[in-house]
């Protein structure tokens, strides 16, 4: 009986030092866990890269109509990408069904107000990286950008809304199949605008593309 009474002492001071060593573990990573939260927020803020005009949405003109045909830029995104013909709206401005499929959620839409029409580089993310020196007609030009096919992209409006403004490092699209071809295309967009990567940035893009490539996974669409 006395065993028994010394076994489940021993058992309760075992547990109690458990306790407060476990307690003392959380409390650490609930401390490290702030501690890389915040560096991550700081990472892409003024604080590290200081700009010479504090980001604004309006320093990017968009959506225009630079050819004049009642079209503005999101709508050409969605026609060109509508893998069905689209049906417009009866003045033929704007985009009222189509079929559409987003690489990100790897989900088809056919209604566009389900659909956001996405900066690969998000504008402010573009603003730190370097754009903050353009004028406004580049700055402009960047917004609404339709030479190339990877500059914009129409994809699920909550996935555009979760990525926000952030990085490969901060954010990867939901299907992962994709991650081999967002972080090419990232790398390709900035290199086209000749914006920067941070140190970080680069590193993790480096490592994703090393292991798509080693995996024999295509950068490709």
């Amino acid at each position: 009986m006395g065993r028994r009474r010394g076994q489940k002492a021993h058992n309760r001071a075992r547990i109690g030092h458990w306790k407060r060593r476990t307690g003392r573990l959380s409390r650490w990573a609930v401390l490290v866990a702030a501690l890389v939260a915040a560096i991550a927020g700081l990472r892409q803020s003024e604080v590290f890269y200081p700009v010479d005009v504090p980001f604004e949405r309006d320093l990017y003109r968009h959506w225009t109509d630079d050819d004049g045909d009642c079209r503005n830029t999101r709508q050409e995104v969605l026609i060109s990408e509508s893998l069905d013909p689209p049906k417009l709206s009866p003045d033929g401005c704007r985009v009222v069904s189509g079929r559409w499929y987003d690489p990100f959620t790897g989900a088809t839409f056919t209604n566009p107000s389900a659909l956001d029409v996405d900066h690969r580089v998000p504008l402010s993310e573009a603003h730190r990286s370097g754009a903050h020196r353009w004028n406004a007609a580049r700055r402009a030009a960047y917004a609404n950008d339709l030479s190339h096919p990877d500059s914009l992209i129409a994809v699920d409006r909550s996935a555009n809304r979760s990525k926000g403004d952030g990085d490969p490092l901060s954010w990867m699209p939901p299907d992962y199949g994709y991650w081999c071809p967002y972080a090419a295309r990232w790398r390709a967009t900035k290199q086209r605008w000749e914006l920067q990567e941070d140190l970080l940035e680069g590193w993790w893009i480096d490592g994703v593309l090393a292991v798509c490539r080693g995996l024999g996974r295509p950068l490709g669409p």
